[in-house]
């Protein structure tokens, strides 16, 4: 187990003593027993992921090496073994492709999302731990914890090559500008590459980034930076950036393109501010529950939901008037959720058992 989910198993105390010192020391390497409460949170986004196209919803189930795929159709959920403790998963919607990082395993799942069943499994490296797809140009891109390159696949081939860029734990992909943005905690650079898959150019973003999100409607990118309590936005034609100030420990952040508001969620004081994208200003702080560490956004009703995972709730979040406007309970400390906006369902992914549950809105 990597020393960054030894640390999302922490207690809420220990958890906020362990913010504090990653934003004034830089980092830290924390282990507890197995009885410790966990705190997953800080990579919810990677742990559940949505094709829109077909309404399925996959979420990795890291103790059980297993993948939990819903499908709204059958309103049935079924399990896919995977490797040794999956941790992040993304999907092609191009290809229906399901591309599984399994962390223990040093491998990839390619899951087909048309049988539901693993079509191979890729050697990567050793503790694969983020992975992203572009479907413009059926490339997926993996990172290993500690490594300093970074893994790309082809997605007709499932061919392997890797580019030295820099650690990256953390994946953003603009499949309209046909870039992709890798971020590394310790690593003050954002890289930048192309559709070739080569290093574009690196930017600096400062010390301790965390969460990235792209507006390809505006073609914006956004950068939490936790040591400092502030979202970076970059003007990907132009390369201007502005920062505005968050919270404490910004560690995950949402766009709504409809309305060009940006949601980040702050875990370090548990509020969510409340961005406008065209004015690149702060507009609200609205309070949510206990260590919020995930969040998503329905475009089509102009709702926000936040994962609270020492609340066991999700927060309903009104996109108009930027108030709470109900708490769900949820299972025992949701870590990453999820939202299809066309059939009002709600996904969120806890370390309870059964790991994903899924929630009507209608």
């Amino acid at each position: 187990m990597n020393w960054m989910d030894r640390l999302r198993r922490a207690p809420a105390g220990i958890m906020r003593l362990i913010v504090g010192l990653l934003v004034c020391a830089g980092a830290a390497a924390v282990g507890n027993s197995q009885n410790a409460e966990p705190s997953t949170a800080l990579i919810g986004s990677r742990a559940v992921a949505l094709n829109s196209r077909t309404g399925k919803v996959y979420a990795v189930d890291s103790r059980r090496g297993s993948v939990s795929v819903f499908d709204p159709h059958a309103k049935a959920t079924t399990s896919v073994r995977v490797g040794a403790e999956p941790v992040a998963i993304a999907v092609n919607e191009a290809t229906d492709r399901i591309y599984v990082a399994n962390n223990e395993g040093g491998s990839v799942s390619v899951i087909d999302g048309k049988s539901d069943s693993v079509l191979a499994t890729l050697q990567v490296g050793l503790l694969p731990y983020v992975v992203a797809a572009n479907p413009a140009t059926n490339k997926i891109y993996v990172s290993n914890t500690f490594s300093d390159v970074i893994t790309v696949i082809d997605g007709a081939t499932n061919a392997i090559s890797t580019v030295k860029t820099g650690s990256a734990d953390a994946i953003a992909v603009d499949a309209q500008l046909d870039k992709v943005y890798l971020l590394g905690y310790e690593n003050t650079n954002l890289t930048v590459m192309d559709k070739t898959a080569n290093i574009a150019g690196k930017k600096q973003v400062g010390m301790h980034p965390w969460a990235l999100a792209v507006n390809e409607a505006t073609s914006t990118l956004y950068v939490t930076r936790v040591g400092t309590g502030e979202l970076l936005e970059l003007d990907e034609k132009s390369g201007v950036t502005t920062t505005i100030p968050t919270g404490a420990f910004p560690c995950a952040v949402a766009v709504n393109p409809a309305t060009n508001r940006v949601y980040v969620v702050n875990h370090g004081d548990d509020t969510v501010t409340v961005i406008d994208g065209a004015k690149r200003e702060a507009i609200a702080t609205v309070k949510v529950g206990r260590l919020p560490q995930a969040v998503a956004v329905d475009a089509k009703k102009n709702r926000v939901y936040v994962a609270n995972s020492h609340s066991d709730t999700i927060s309903v979040l009104d996109g108009n008037r930027n108030i709470v406007l109900k708490t769900i309970p949820a299972r025992k400390n949701p870590f990453a959720v999820a939202v299809d906006a066309n059939n009002g369902q709600l996904y969120v992914v806890s370390y309870d058992a059964p790991a994903l549950s899924v929630i009507d809105l209608n």
